[in-house]
């Protein structure tokens, strides 16, 4: 009996004195970063496990207005981010004030996002009372092909968004446009050729970031070659790897050699790659395994709407938002409910599904980019004058429109 007191003492000893060498060594770690590293450990540290789940969803509320459900969902869950619809935007004044009380709930800088691509996506042309510049499709832009004018169009957008304190935008769209019967992606592509796609997406996204707006560059791993329109079923690409890697995916690659901060991930199955019809959103392979492993990509990875029927139709809500974290992604975007999402995403971790340094990576990459660019002079509000602007109508004129 004795003895066994001794062997017990000895093991609570040891272990006692091992977390103590990991907490040392965790300590001494964070000792030897400066900077933005250092601040964004100290920050993961203080973190509990729900405000790190929270920082990984960015959120949508159909309302022009913020209201106690609104607020309280935003108090909770305290969301990385906000993503603006139509339905988000009256006038001026309005507009600005739900978007300042939307990032007034965050404890941390959130990333307040929007779809403005141009044509016939562009959220704000639904502002009331004033006109923004009516930017028109990246094709046009493409046939053009003056990328000096693409990367002004990419701050004219950049220089309206922050009027509204949006700091990032879901543009460009690098997904090559070589199917003709596809209306989902249509002329938002800048065309059919893989070159032109690349120069284009990059010279816009550079506009974009150089101007104080977040670039997130879609469809990954591209869309450009579908018939069916994700937000309703889920579409198949039945291409081979090379014929993947000789159109599809080349504009992927080029940004990724270009430090691409954001990439997102669209709701399409590519079974030459998974070896299945899983959805590339919710993949391991595709995610985790081919682009970040593969294809050496080490920026944000962030889901298309995960409301979207090519994901709803075949999973619940409780598997879509576990099985995305599974799969390696970094943001997941509009969940039908954030408490849900994040319940199920703890729920994965507590069995053992999910291990919580999986959730760390993800919100050290986001803190990071959130410190580079959110806490800089970007983060101003621009005069409502910079909205449809002498400058940017002028902008806007050197395009040749071709129907």
């Amino acid at each position: 009996m004795k003895r066994n007191k001794i062997l017990i003492t000895l093991f609570v000893l040891l272990f006692l004195v091992a977390c103590s060498s990991s907490k040392d060594k965790k300590e001494k770690n964070i000792d030897d970063l400066t900077g933005i590293d250092r601040k964004v450990e100290e920050k993961l540290n203080e973190m509990t496990l729900d405000e790190k789940i929270g920082q990984m969803m960015i959120v949508f509320y159909n309302s022009t207005s913020m209201d106690s459900t609104l607020k309280s969902a935003l108090e909770d869950v305290q969301p990385g981010g906000f993503i603006l619809f139509a339905e988000n935007v009256s006038d001026y004044e309005n507009t600005l004030k739900f978007i300042k009380e939307v990032k007034a709930t965050a404890k941390i800088p959130m990333f307040m996002s929007i779809d403005e691509e141009g044509g016939n996506v562009q959220r704000l042309y639904y502002l009331k009372g004033d006109d923004i510049t009516n930017v028109p499709y990246m094709y046009d832009l493409g046939l053009k092909d003056d990328v000096a004018l693409t990367k002004e169009v990419g701050k004219l957008l950049a220089e309206e968004l922050r009027v509204f304190g949006i700091n990032m935008d879901f543009a460009p769209v690098i997904d090559v446009y070589s199917n003709p019967n596809n209306k989902v992606i249509g002329k938002r592509s800048f065309g059919n050729d893989k070159e032109l796609v690349s120069c284009h997406g990059i010279a816009l996204a550079s506009g974009l970031e150089e101007n104080g707006v977040i670039p997130v560059y879609k469809h990954f791993p591209g869309h450009g070659n579908t018939a069916t329109d994700s937000h309703y079923a889920l579409p198949v690409v039945n291409k081979s790897r090379q014929e993947l890697y000789d159109l599809d995916l080349y504009p992927f690659e080029q940004v990724i050699k270009n430090d691409a901060k954001v990439i997102m991930v669209g709701h399409l199955a590519v079974p030459s790659i998974t070896g299945d019809n899983t959805p590339a959103s919710l993949s391991k392979k595709m995610v985790t395994d081919f682009l970040k492993g593969e294809l050496g990509y080490d920026g944000l990875v962030i889901t298309d709407g995960l409301n979207m029927g090519a994901l709803t139709n075949y999973y619940s809500s409780d598997e879509i938002c576990g099985k995305a974290v599974e799969a390696g992604v970094d943001i997941l975007l509009m969940p039908s409910s954030s408490r849900k999402c994040l319940a199920s995403i703890k729920n994965a971790i507590a069995r053992g599904d999910i291990d919580e340094e999986r959730i760390d990576e993800s919100v050290r990459k986001i803190l990071k980019l959130k410190y580079e660019y959110l806490e800089k002079e970007f983060e101003e509000y621009l005069p409502k004058e910079y909205l449809n602007s002498k400058e940017h109508q002028e902008i806007i004129d050197k395009i040749k429109i071709v129907d």
